[in-house]
């Protein structure tokens, strides 16, 4: 599935939230109301992650974490709408970045361990 369709996907379901929120309120959530929500289903995913680490008890944990993957993508894909970011640009962007950010400190390293390990010649 392509990005363009998760991201309308996303915002089906968010025009579909917004009616019921306006029946149940008299209004869609806010955009910091959805931030919120956000937060929320990131420490629920806190919790799956550390059931899967076995720091904490869950049943059907794997039908779990998938749920709450599903709903924080959502979630930031609906977030990144309301705020006027191309979330795919934003993340192709953000990892060129990171990619160009972090090659030169991996041929660094990489200098560095074979320099060590090549024996210095001694001053006489």
């Amino acid at each position: 599935m392509s990005f363009s369709t998760l991201s309308r996907r996303a915002r089906r379901v968010r025009e579909l939230y917004a009616e019921l929120e306006t029946k149940r309120g008299g209004r869609p959530w806010t955009r910091a109301e959805l931030a919120q929500g956000f937060v929320g289903d990131v420490g629920d995913l806190m919790k799956l992650l550390m059931a899967k680490d076995g720091r904490r008890p869950a049943a059907q944990l794997d039908a779990k974490l998938a749920h709450e993957f599903g709903d924080c993508l959502w979630c930031l894909l609906v977030l990144a709408e309301a705020s006027g970011v191309d979330l795919e640009a934003a993340f192709l962007g953000t990892m060129d970045e990171l990619e160009r950010r972090l090659q030169p400190r991996r041929v660094r390293a990489r200098r560095r361990t074979r320099t060590a390990r090549t024996p210095r010649a001694r001053r006489g």
